[in-house]
């Protein structure tokens, strides 16, 4: 009899999971924003606290963070949108270069007595199709930009409501005593990793943006942009962001300076990713490779791109929940990284 029971007890909560997915996928227009306005109120809690640590009220430290995020997210909204607006009306021009780029190739190629019939490997790569693509993903760039003023205004009632929060929650929970030391420990562990995840990000993207400046690339500040923002994505984000500065160099001045931002994109990402974000940041995720990268597929899946930027803080969430109960404390074993 028990052994029905907890047969039946997993597949309800299987089929709840399935529902609950199904939902969150549905109304993801709705979710997403909120999501990245928890995960914004997360971070600006640390230096609301330390203004409050310093003698400000709590409503005044929320309120110069709030003006400072919206200065600098005033400014970014439209100098990136400009720069995307730019990028995408010059793209048509920018997809008939690379064409030429690639004739340029072959021309090259049968100079040397090489048949390029036999290894026409750039015949199947349309040009049009390449520069179009890169001007969807920033378009999409600039739609997330548009729901800044929501997102923040979102925030800023979450940052009101912190204080009275764990309040709240401890009259609502059956155990407070048991229960809020968990839910402090997964605030606490997502806002040591959004913390030291965004500095990381950060200083990507300024040096991305130094070595587009440094070899004449077009929209320096939004290739940064996209290194900070597309660093969130483990494993696979910061490759991708590399992938239309080193096109626009290969458009603009040739095969030369396309190599030269390639290989900086490379080394950069090396440094960050072998040496400083293991240095900074340590074990502390406790997920494992494998886990990292399913998470990425399915919150890609349930969110778009968003959701792959926010995979592993949700997922670290989820791995935190599941260790504070006992009937599902070996799923987070599970997801975690080996001892």
């Amino acid at each position: 009899m028990d052994g029905t029971s907890s047969t039946s007890r997993i597949l309800v909560t299987f089929a709840a999971f399935i529902v609950i997915v199904a939902g969150m996928k549905a109304a993801s227009t709705i979710v997403v924003p909120v999501l990245f306005a928890l995960f914004l109120a997360v971070i600006c809690s640390s230096p609301v606290s330390w203004l409050v640590g310093k003698g400000l009220s709590a409503w005044l430290a929320i309120l110069v963070v709030i003006l400072v995020i919206i200065g600098v997210s005033s400014f970014v909204t439209g100098f990136l949108g400009a720069s995307v607006t730019d990028f995408v009306r010059n793209s048509p021009r920018y997809a008939t270069a690379l064409e030429q780029r690639f004739s340029g190739i072959y021309q090259w190629l049968d100079g040397r007595g090489i048949d390029t019939d036999k290894i026409d490997v750039l015949g199947d790569v349309d040009a049009n199709m390449v520069i179009g693509y890169t001007a969807t993903v920033l378009n999409s760039l600039k739609d997330v930009l548009a729901n800044g003023f929501l997102i923040i205004v979102t925030a800023v009632f979450m940052l009101l409501e912190a204080s009275s929060f764990p309040k709240k929650l401890g009259e609502i929970l059956d155990d407070p005593n048991r229960s809020m030391p968990q839910f402090e420990k997964i605030t606490d562990e997502i806002k040591r990793y959004l913390a030291f995840k965004t500095w990381i990000c950060l200083s990507t993207g300024i040096i991305a943006t130094v070595l587009c400046i440094a070899v004449g690339v077009d929209y320096p500040f939004l290739w940064g942009a996209l290194a900070f923002l597309l660093n969130y994505i483990p494993t696979i984000g910061s490759f991708i962001a590399a992938i239309p500065p080193v096109l626009l160099a290969f458009v603009q001045y040739g095969f030369t300076r396309a190599l030269i931002v390639g290989i900086g994109y490379v080394v950069l990402n090396l440094v960050i990713g072998n040496f400083v974000e293991p240095r900074v940041m340590g074990k502390g995720l406790g997920l494992s490779t494998l886990v990292v990268f399913l998470s990425l597929i399915f919150w890609g899946w349930v969110f778009g791109p968003a959701g792959m930027i926010l995979s592993v803080p949700l997922t670290m969430m989820t791995k935190i929940v599941l260790e504070s109960r006992e009937d599902t404390k070996w799923i987070a074993i599970l997801l975690g990284s080996p001892k």
